[in-house]
């Protein structure tokens, strides 16, 4: 059932609705074709509230009648019947309610935008830099499976197959939406490959998910930044060069320094550092926002604090565990292997909940 905040903010909709159509048959409303437009643009918005939530109201009306009926009749096999009947439809309602809630609380901007994602091994030596390798792979999976693209922009592997650091491009629909909640410390416990003994070691990498920042979005001047290009490298001979072709840049302000040597060529380099360096410094501004959010309210699901720890893996006990939202699921392969649906899902509801809790007032 719908909260009491909820209900009347539709009941408000239903009347808002009401005097939209008054005046979308007004004559000079119609003449005026900017207006028409404008209001035709909130009236659409309001009606598709309004929709679901009368269908809501019916389907609440429908439960209503169906569990007086139980209380009518002595026949089992017909309250038996009765009551699936009440199980498909609150089915129905939960669904709806969701669809309802996530049009009263319209996303922000930046969950439409495709994202800068980067993974560093933590403390735990080769065995974060494995684990690190594991998380690339995971969400690499998860980028496919949502038919999004990953573009590795820079890549630091280790002898063992494992990754130092990598910075990758994702896009697709909804990319930041969808990843926002994976920013933190993402712990791992198992036995480590190269331990001899059979001890259970804990080691760890950070993921930092920043939104693509356009240059409307964040302003570089050119006396802010330097920029340095360099010889690239990597582990075995991988994209030596003759020429300097990769790029570092560092951000004065704010002391921010990034790098890019995936590319051979030096400009496509560079502007694969300024869009990491724009990314960054985007981020910040929301990081910002965010901490001035917290000291309102606490939030659970999203602190802003990147050196959070959200999410341990178990190998001996099959076990991901966000902490966070206290979820623990026992299909540890699967989630490496992308399954990450059941997870983030999760996420947004709570954060969605969290936001509900928050209002007092909609309107468009």
């Amino acid at each position: 059932m719908l909260k009491e905040n909820i209900i009347k903010n539709c009941e408000k909709f239903i009347e808002q609705k009401r005097l939209l159509e008054e005046k979308l048959s007004d004559v000079d409303v119609i003449n005026n074709s900017q207006l028409y437009k404008e209001l035709i643009l909130e009236y659409n918005k309001i009606k598709e509230i309004v929709d679901i939530y009368l269908s809501l109201k019916t389907k609440y009306l429908e439960i209503e009648t169906l569990e007086k009926e139980i209380l009518l009749t002595q026949d089992v096999e017909y309250k038996n019947l009765i009551k699936e009947e009440i199980k498909n439809i609150n089915k129905d309602i939960k669904v709806t309610e969701n669809k309802l809630l996530e049009l009263l609380i319209p996303p922000q901007p930046e969950t439409k935008k495709n994202v800068i994602l980067e993974i560093r091994a933590g403390t735990g030596g080769e065995e974060a830099a494995l684990f690190a390798a594991d998380l690339f792979r995971m969400y690499s999976r998860y980028c496919m499976k949502k038919n999004w693209k990953l573009e590795i922009m820079d890549i630091n592997q280790t002898g063992l197959k494992g990754i130092k650091e990598v910075i990758c491009y994702v896009s697709g629909k909804d990319v930041y939406k969808y990843l926002q909640y994976e920013s933190g410390v993402h712990r791992v416990q198992r036995i480590p490959q190269t331990e001899s003994s059979g001890r259970i070691h804990t080691s760890a990498a950070t993921v930092a998910v920043l939104p693509e920042a356009e240059e409307v979005d964040v302003e570089i001047r050119p006396e802010d930044i330097e920029i340095e290009t360099f010889r690239a490298s990597g582990h075995g001979g991988q994209h030596l060069q003759k020429t300097d072709s990769a790029v570092r840049i560092r951000h004065k302000p704010t002391g921010l320094v990034v790098q890019c040597q995936d590319e051979r060529s030096q400009i496509k380099n560079r502007e694969r550092a300024m869009k990491i360096l724009r990314a960054k410094l985007y981020d910040m501004k929301l990081q910002q926002q965010q901490q001035q959010i917290a000291l309102l309210r606490k939030s659970q699901v999203k602190s802003g604090d990147r050196s959070e720890k959200i999410r341990t893996y178990n190998f001996p006990q099959n076990r991901v565990t966000d902490h966070r939202i206290n979820l623990t699921l026992y299909n540890l392969q699967e989630i490496l292997d992308g399954e990450l649906d059941e997870i983030i899902n999760s996420l947004l509801q709570a954060e969605l909940n969290e936001k509900l809790e928050q209002i007092e007032s909609i309107s468009f």
